[in-house]
C-alpha cells in the first residue's frame, strides 16, 4: 500500500503509516467520493502460486489464511453495523484481499484530541456513556473486545455539537465469551489485559479458555475509567509490569483520592483479581444514568454503586 495507489478501488491519499498498529499499516483513502480508513495487514501473507517454500509450508500458510478469513466473517456475522445501537462501533465496511495482502476497511473518523478529566461533567459523561453503551452492545452479542485501550477510543465531536462522543475500534482481537484463541495467539495489550488473561496467556493458575468472559473487558474498562476521570491509571508498584500482575500477586491497585465515593466503589469492584466479583457493563451504565439526575442537591455522598442491580440515588 503506497501513496496515490489504487487498492481494490480505495484510492491511498495519506502516506501510510504503522503507529499504533501492530503488524500493519494504515491509511486514509477515498472511494466514489467518501473518505475511508484502509488497514493492510502485513500478517497472514498469501502465498503465490510461485512463492518460495515446500507444499507442506505453502499448505500451512493457506490453512492460517483460511483462519484468518473465517475469524472476520465471524465478526461481521455477529457484530453488525445495522444494530440499533450500533453507532459509535467502527466495523467494517469492507474486507478483501490483494495479491498476498488482506484489508480492512472502516468510515473516516475525525477524531479530537481531548482530556476527558478536564471536560465538564455533563460532557463527560456523554462520552462515557457512548463508550460503555458500545461495550455493552458487543457483551449482548457474547463478544469480548479483547483490546480495550486509549489507542481504541476516538474521541469525536459531531457537527453542530458541544458535546463529545467516543467511538470503540479495532475488533481484530475480538472473541467470543468463553472461547478465546489459542494462549499463544490470543491479542490484547499486556497494559490493560485481566488477571485471568494474563494468567491464560503464561499457562498460570490453571485459567482455562472457558474462563476468559465479558469481564476481560470489565477489567480494561475500569483502568480507562480511572484514567477517564482523573488523567491517571491508578497506581501500583513498579517492580510489576502491569495492573494485572499486581493484583495477581496480590496487591490493590490504589485510586486517585479525589474520586466521589460513588466511582471508587464501582472502580474498585471493576479491578478486582475474581472476574466474578466484577460488576457488568448494566452496571456501570446504571451510574452514569444515574449522574444525569440531579443528584448533586442531595450530596454526592448519597449516590451508591449497587453491584447486583440499579443505582439508588
Amino acid at each position: 500500500m503506497k501513496l496515490g495507489e489504487l487498492v481494490n478501488g480505495y484510492e491511498i491519499v495519506t502516506r501510510p503509516s504503522n503507529t499504533n498498529a501492530g503488524k500493519c499499516l494504515w491509511a486514509f483513502a477515498r472511494k466514489e467520493g467518501e473518505d475511508f480508513f484502509v488497514k493492510e495487514y502485513l500478517d497472514p501473507k498469501r502465498p503465490r502460486p510461485d512463492s518460495m517454500g515446500t507444499v507442506t509450508d505453502k499448505k500451512r500458510r493457506l490453512a492460517e489464511c483460511r483462519r484468518f478469513e473465517l475469524h472476520h466473517e465471524r465478526l461481521s456475522r455477529l457484530l453488525r453495523a445495522d444494530h440499533l445501537h450500533a453507532g459509535n462501533l467502527v466495523l467494517a465496511k469492507d474486507f478483501f484481499a490483494q495479491g498476498t495482502r488482506y484489508y480492512k476497511v472502516t468510515d473516516r473518523i475525525d477524531a479530537v484530541e481531548v482530556t476527558p478529566a478536564e471536560l465538564t461533567s455533563a460532557d463527560r459523561n456523554v462520552l462515557l456513556h457512548t463508550l460503555c453503551e458500545s461495550i455493552a452492545l458487543l457483551h449482548e452479542c457474547g463478544m469480548i473486545h479483547g483490546d480495550l485501550k486509549p489507542e481504541n477510543v476516538l474521541f469525536h465531536r459531531p457537527a453542530g455539537s458541544d458535546l463529545h462522543i467516543a467511538k470503540l475500534i479495532d475488533f481484530d482481537d475480538a472473541y467470543p465469551s468463553g472461547e478465546p484463541p489459542a494462549a499463544e495467539t490470543i491479542g490484547g495489550n499486556p497494559y490493560y489485559g485481566a488477571p485471568e488473561w494474563l494468567s491464560y496467556l503464561r499457562g498460570e493458575n490453571g485459567i482455562k479458555a472457558d474462563q476468559l468472559t465479558t469481564a476481560v473487558d470489565l477489567f480494561a474498562l475500569g483502568l480507562l475509567l480511572h484514567t477517564y476521570l482523573t488523567g491517571d491509571a491508578p497506581a501500583f508498584p513498579s517492580r510489576f509490569g502491569s495492573p494485572a500482575a499486581a493484583v495477581l500477586a496480590g496487591e490493590e491497585l490504589e485510586l486517585r483520592p479525589e474520586l466521589p465515593l460513588y466511582w471508587k466503589s464501582l472502580l474498585t469492584a471493576l479491578i478486582q483479581v475474581d472476574p466474578a466479583d466484577r460488576p457488568g457493563i448494566g452496571d456501570v451504565l446504571s451510574l452514569l444514568n444515574s449522574l444525569r439526575a440531579p443528584v448533586e442537591k442531595a450530596g454526592r455522598s448519597r449516590v451508591r454503586i449497587n453491584l447486583t442491580g440499579r443505582i439508588p440515588v
